[in-house]
């Protein structure tokens, strides 16, 4: 999402672009110059060069033969594809932001981020075809940060983009974006899925002013920038896959805008079939509750700092009394360690519903995707050397 002054911004670009066209002029006029001079001073030479054999046929190739009709696949996709995608322009009180969003049916309900829309009075829908109507907003959820826009258009403006199965997207896969990145609309950017079932904070608190945690977004490098937030990240065939959410940024622009690092997150398109319905229907989504805290991942030295008999796994540093977690009798650290704020003495989640997992990203993947609120979960723990199995009744995030 982007917050800016569009018409500095917009005589700003008009500014370097007029700069750099003159630039080029010159440089065009004085390379003619010495091309002339080089003619007639040296012909001989120029004969020479000129006579030089371009390399045979036959060499090595430079593009990977699966690349060489991507060309031709990403035009088609995008002209498929971007009737389909829409800018946001969201004005509140005191401020104005951009993002980008991407019609998901024939009724007129469109996709985007919570924070795209958070606090909005107005929310602007542009069409690739130049229609421009208003829309309202009928739900959000701050956990995958998603939000639904309805605007009231002739059924001929929806394009409906189709959800792919973001379970089978695999790293390498080939990825394309498309948005709004700071206002410059219809762009489209390409990369590829650079990892699975990423965690990041939840917009939502709990009481005591933690964040709860979002699960199963997909990283890629493909470029996201302000703007981006809430367009669709698409595969070659033209399905969504993830909704452009964040990215990782080590600086700034010098406009004062997050500096795109080449890591950028997307809720996943599962995640997405989730939630969307519920927001359309009930303008809402109630995610399952475990009242836990986790390290996500574990290294050796804190393995061996909390005496575990391995590496993998979600350890428990802490529980919400009164908590599903606590009424099933899972456990915490307790005792302090070597380690600075680490406590040993929890209980070190292996597996999930007879699933063996690597990190708590696993977990919380496979729980948002499976379960909901009143269901059922069975933890596989180690406690003190001993392997068992808890069921846990998940609650509803408060």
């Amino acid at each position: 999402m982007m917050k800016s002054k569009l018409k500095i911004i917009g005589l700003l670009l008009a500014v370097f672009m007029l700069t750099s066209a003159c630039a080029l002029t010159n440089v065009a006029r004085e390379a003619a110059n010495q091309l002339q001079q080089l003619q007639t001073a040296a012909p001989t030479e120029q004969k020479q060069q000129q006579a030089t054999p371009l390399p045979p046929a036959g060499g090595t190739t430079i593009i990977s033969p699966e690349f060489a009709d991507l060309e031709g696949t990403l035009e088609g996709l995008y002209a498929k594809v971007n009737p389909g995608v829409v800018s946001i322009r969201v004005s509140s009180v005191n401020d104005m932001a951009l993002g980008s969003g991407f019609v998901i049916d024939k009724e007129g309900h469109i996709v985007t981020n919570y924070h795209v829309v958070e606090n909005a009075d107005k929310v602007e829908v542009d069409f690739s075809s130049g229609l421009k109507v208003y829309g309202n907003v009928i739900g959000t959820d701050l956990d995958s940060d998603l939000a639904v826009i309805k605007v009231d258009v002739d059924e001929a403006e929806l394009t409906p983009l189709p959800l792919g199965d973001s379970d089978t997207a695999l790293v390498g896969q080939v990825v394309v974006a498309i948005g709004n990145p700071y206002g410059l609309s219809g762009t489209m950017t390409l990369g590829i899925i650079s990892a699975r079932g990423r965690v990041l904070d939840s917009l939502r608190q709990t009481a005591s002013g933690v964040f709860f945690s979002a699960g199963d977004l997909i990283q890629t490098d493909t470029s996201i920038n302000p703007g981006n937030s809430g367009g669709p990240l698409l595969n070659l065939k033209g399905e969504v896959i993830g909704v452009n959410r964040a990215i990782q940024t080590s600086g700034q622009t010098l406009s004062g805008e997050a500096a795109n690092t080449g890591i950028g997150f997307a809720v996943s398109s599962n995640i997405v079939r989730r939630v969307v319905p519920s927001l359309i229907a009930n303008g809402s989504y109630d995610y399952p509750y475990l009242g836990l805290s986790s390290l996500n991942s574990l290294n050796l030295t804190i393995a061996e700092a909390l005496d575990l008999p391995q590496s993998t796994g979600a350890y428990i540093t802490d529980i919400v009394a009164g908590g599903p977690a606590d009424r099933a009798g899972l456990r915490g650290g307790t005792r302090q360690t070597e380690i600075s704020g680490i406590y040993s003495g929890g209980d070190l989640i292996v597996a999930v519903d007879g699933r063996e997992i690597k990190d708590f990203s696993e977990l919380l993947s496979y729980m948002v995707l499976n379960k909901a609120p009143g269901d059922v979960i069975t933890f596989t723990i180690i406690r003190d050397g001993s392997r068992m199995d808890v069921p846990v009744t998940l609650g509803e995030r408060p």
